[in-house]
C-alpha cells in the first residue's frame, strides 16, 4: 500500500522546495476570478440592498426568502433545540471559553503611570461599537464557531453583535438550531439568515434590514474570505485570515504513534484544501505513524478519507529534521494555525520558548486539536496562510481598542518645552513650536 505522508527532509530541501511547503499565499485562496465575482456581488448589495441578498441566497443556497425573513425571529431563536448531550456540551464549552476570555479582558485593563514628574500617560480600553459574526452553515452545523466568536464579543462588552448564518439547504429557510441555541445562551438576538458572502456584504455596507457594523470576523469558504478582504476597501475592519484549516505536529522518539496518527487526522479530515504537516527528528517514527495513518484512514468515510490523503500527502507531509531546534525553525517558518507538541515532557518548555509563530501551541498528547477546537477555552478561530507570524486568534482582545490618555502640568511642560520646540522647528511646523514658546516667554 502506498504511503500516506509525502516525505521531505529539511536539510536537503532547496529554497524553492521550502517555499513550496511554507508559502500559502492569498492567491491560492483569493483567485482573480473569485475577486471579480465577489466585487460584483458586493457592488450589487451596495446598490440593491436586501433584494441583492435575497437573490444571492436563492442563487447560491437554493433558498427563497421574503425580505422580512432575512432576520431570524425571536420565536425561532427561543424555540431552537438540540439534544441533551449537545446542550450539556455547549454549556461546558461556553463556560471554558468565557473564563479564558474573562482572563484576557482582565489583563487589558486601564492603566496610568507618571512618566516624569508632573506628566502622566496611560490607556483606557473600550469595546468596538458593533461587530458582525459570520458562522458557516448550510451543509454542516457549526455551533462551536458561534461560541468561539460570540463569547469573546460578549465578554469584551460589544454593545451590538449581529450574526449571519446561511440557511439549511432543505429549502425551508431554517437556520441551524445549534447556532441559535448558542445565540440564546449568549443573549444575542440579532441573527440573519443569508448567503454567506451576500450576508457579510450586508453587514459591512448596510441595507434597509441590516444596519452596518464596524468590524466583521468569521471563518468560511474562499468566497467568504474574499468578501471580507473586499469590504476592507469600504472601511470595514476584518480579521486576516481564516482560510482552509492547517495543522502541524512535532514528534520525537517518545511519541505514541497511534495517538499521533489519530490527532493528525483531526484537521486533515476537514477538506481537500487542508494542510497537515508532521515534523520529526526520527525517520522510524515517521514510518510508524504512516502505517497507523493507513489503517485509520481506511476506516473513514470516503469523503473524509480523500480529504485526509490530500491534506497529508499533497498539501502537507512529513518533514525530517536533524534536531528539535531545527524542528522549531520549520514551525516558525510555516507559522501554523494549529500546533501540537507530541514530544517528551522534558522537552516541551524549551520548544515552547523557541516557537514564536503559531496560532496555538497544544502541549502533550493529552491535548489534541479537537479538545482545543471545542472545549478547552483557548481561541479556535485562528490565523491561517502564515498569518500566525503577524496576528492572533480571536479573543476578547479582537473586540477591544485602546485610547491613550495623557496629562502634563506646567512644570512638566516647561521641562519638555525645549525638546518640543526643537522638533517642531526641525520638521517645519511653526505653530507647534509657537504654542510652547509663547507660554513661557
Amino acid at each position: 500500500m502506498n504511503q500516506v505522508l509525502r516525505r521531505l527532509e529539511w536539510a536537503v530541501m532547496d529554497k524553492r522546495e521550502r517555499d513550496s511547503l511554507i508559502a500559502r499565499t492569498l492567491d491560492g485562496v483569493v483567485t482573480a476570478e473569485l475577486r471579480r465575482d465577489i466585487s460584483t456581488l458586493v457592488e450589487d448589495v451596495r446598490l440593491r440592498g436586501d433584494d441583492a441578498v435575497r437573490d444571492a441566497t436563492q442563487r447560491f443556497d437554493g433558498v427563497s426568502l421574503r425580505t422580512e425573513q432575512l432576520r431570524v425571529g425571536a420565536d425561532e431563536i427561543a424555540s431552537a433545540r438540540v439534544s441533551d448531550a449537545v446542550h450539556v456540551a455547549l454549556v461546558d464549552a461556553i463556560d471554558h471559553v468565557r473564563r479564558f476570555n474573562e482572563a484576557v479582558r482582565a489583563r487589558m485593563s486601564d492603566w496610568s503611570m507618571e512618566i516624569e514628574p508632573g506628566a502622566h500617560v496611560g490607556e483606557k480600553f473600550t469595546p468596538v461599537a458593533s461587530v458582525g459574526l459570520f458562522v458557516p452553515g448550510g451543509k454542516a452545523s457549526y455551533p462551536s464557531v458561534m461560541y468561539q466568536l460570540g463569547v469573546p464579543a460578549v465578554v469584551a462588552g460589544v454593545p451590538r453583535i449581529a450574526v449571519v448564518v446561511p440557511p439549511l439547504p432543505d429549502g425551508s429557510g431554517a437556520v441551524d438550531p445549534g447556532v441559535l441555541v448558542v445565540c440564546r445562551m449568549l443573549g444575542i438576538d440579532e441573527v440573519y439568515r443569508a448567503n454567506g458572502p451576500a450576508g457579510i456584504a450586508a453587514l459591512g455596507l448596510g441595507t434597509a434590514s441590516v444596519a452596518p457594523v464596524r468590524k466583521i470576523v468569521g471563518p468560511g469558504s474562499p468566497a467568504v474570505t474574499t468578501t471580507q478582504v473586499e469590504l476592507q476597501r469600504f472601511g470595514v475592519v476584518t480579521m486576516m485570515v481564516l482560510g482552509p484549516t492547517e495543522s502541524m505536529m512535532v514528534v520525537d522518539d517518545s511519541t505514541d504513534t497511534h495517538r499521533a496518527a489519530l490527532d493528525l487526522l483531526i484537521e486533515a479530515e476537514h477538506g481537500g484544501d487542508s494542510t497537515v504537516v508532521l515534523v520529526s527528528n526520527d525517520r522510524s517514527m515517521i514510518d510508524a505513524i504512516d502505517l497507523e495513518l493507513r489503517t485509520l484512514i481506511a476506516k473513514l468515510p470516503d469523503l473524509r478519507a480523500d480529504a485526509a490523503r490530500s491534506a497529508l500527502g499533497v498539501n502537507g507531509g512529513a518533514v525530517l529534521v536533524s534536531t528539535m531546534a531545527e524542528a522549531c525553525d520549520v514551525v516558525n517558518a510555516f507559522a501554523p494555525e494549529h500546533l501540537q507538541l507530541a514530544v517528551d515532557r522534558s522537552r516541551t518548555d524549551e520548544l515552547v520558548k523557541r516557537i514564536n509563530n503559531a496560532g496555538e501551541i497544544l502541549v502533550g498528547q493529552d491535548t489534541p486539536f479537537s479538545a482545543a477546537n471545542f472545549i478547552l477555552g483557548c481561541p479556535a478561530s485562528l490565523p491561517t496562510n502564515g498569518f500566525a507570524a503577524v496576528s492572533s486568534g480571536i479573543t476578547a482582545a479582537a473586540f477591544l481598542k485602546s485610547t491613550a490618555i495623557a496629562s502634563a502640568d506646567t512644570r512638566a511642560l516647561r521641562r519638555m518645552s525645549s525638546s518640543i520646540s526643537a522638533l517642531a522647528d526641525h520638521e517645519g511646523f511653526p505653530a507647534h513650536g509657537n504654542a510652547i514658546r509663547e507660554r513661557f516667554q
